[in-house]
C-alpha cells in the first residue's frame, strides 16, 4: 500500500464518520441489506475491476454499478458516487459476494463485488478501462475496506481493562494463546474499541484492546464482527465465536477473529 487509507473489513483489519444506521434498512451492509445465509465470500480478482459503466442503481449511502470488463459484465457495490453511465471506472480491491440480497433494491445479485472507486473513496473515473492506478493507489492484496466510512484517526489510549465476568471469559492475550483450543467456541471478551468500521460486507467491524497481549507480536488487538453498533473509545463486552486462520481474500487474513458477536449489555 503506497498511501495510508482509512477499514466495509482493517486493514479490517487490518485496518478499520460513520453511518450509525443503514439508510435503507436501519441495519447494516454495503448493499444496504444483510447478506442472506447463503452469501459466500470469495477471493477477488487481482488488482481491480475496470471498464465502462453500463448501469447505475443508487441505494444511499451506496451505489451499484454494472461494469463492462474484459471478463464480462459484472456488478460492483461502492460508496455512493456521482459517476455517470458510460464513464470508465476502476473498482479497487473487489471482494466477491454471491447470492447477495439487497432489500432496498428488492433484488438478489448472483454475484456482486464490493470495493471502492479510488483508494481514498472519492468519486473518480479513469481515462479508460486499462488506465493505471493513480499515485497512491493500493497494491493488489491491500486493505479491501479502504475508502469505507471509518472512525477518526486519533488513537485510543487503552489501559488495563477489567476482564469480562462469568464462564467463557478471556482476555485478548489468553484468546491468542489458547486459540487452537478455543476455535469454534463462544467466548466473552471485554475491551476498549480502538477502531470501528460500520456497514462493511454486511457487518460492523470492531478492533478491541484490553491492555493484555504484545503489540510486537500482534496479540494485543482482536478483530470482532457483529451486527450490533458501538463507537470508537467505548469499553464493551462482546460474546462471539472464535475462528482461526480466517482468509477473506485480498491479503486479508486473521490468525484469530471473533465472529457473529453480540455486545453484552451491562
Amino acid at each position: 500500500m503506497r498511501s495510508a487509507l482509512s477499514l466495509l473489513l482493517a486493514t479490517v483489519v487490518a485496518g478499520c464518520g460513520s453511518y450509525s444506521k443503514n439508510a435503507e434498512t436501519d441495519k447494516v451492509p454495503l448493499s444496504q441489506a444483510p447478506a442472506t445465509p447463503g452469501a459466500a465470500e470469495a477471493a477477488p480478482p487481482a488488482g481491480a475491476l475496470a471498464g465502462e459503466v453500463l448501469e447505475r442503481l443508487d441505494a444511499p449511502p451506496y451505489t451499484y454499478l454494472q461494469v463492462k470488463t474484459p471478463q464480462g459484465d459484472v456488478w460492483a457495490a461502492v460508496p455512493q458516487t456521482s459517476i455517470a453511465k458510460g464513464a470508465n471506472v476502476r473498482v479497487y480491491n473487489p471482494m466477491l459476494m454471491t447470492k447477495f440480497e439487497s432489500k432496498a433494491l428488492k433484488r438478489t445479485f448472483d454475484e456482486v463485488y464490493f470495493g471502492t472507486l479510488t483508494p481514498d473513496g472519492a468519486d473518480a473515473a479513469v481515462n479508460g478501462a486499462g488506465a493505471a492506478p493513480a499515485d497512491g493507489a493500493m497494491e493488489a492484496g491491500a486493505n479491501p475496506h479502504a475508502g469505507m466510512p471509518s472512525s477518526t484517526s486519533e488513537p485510543v489510549k487503552v489501559g488495563k481493562v477489567e476482564k469480562a465476568a462469568g464462564p467463557g471469559a478471556y482476555t485478548i492475550a489468553e484468546t491468542f494463546a489458547q486459540k487452537d483450543a478455543l476455535v469454534g467456541k463462544a467466548i466473552s471478551i471485554r475491551g476498549t474499541v480502538v477502531k470501528y468500521n460500520p456497514q462493511v460486507m454486511g457487518k460492523n467491524w470492531i478492533h478491541l484492546q484490553d491492555g493484555s497481549g504484545d503489540a510486537a507480536k500482534a496479540t494485543n488487538d482482536i478483530t470482532v464482527t457483529t451486527m450490533d453498533e458501538t463507537a470508537k473509545g467505548q469499553t464493551i463486552t462482546v460474546r462471539g465465536t472464535v475462528k482461526t486462520s480466517k482468509d477473506f481474500g485480498a491479503g486479508y487474513k486473521y490468525a484469530v477473529i471473533l465472529e457473529e458477536a453480540k455486545i453484552v449489555k451491562p
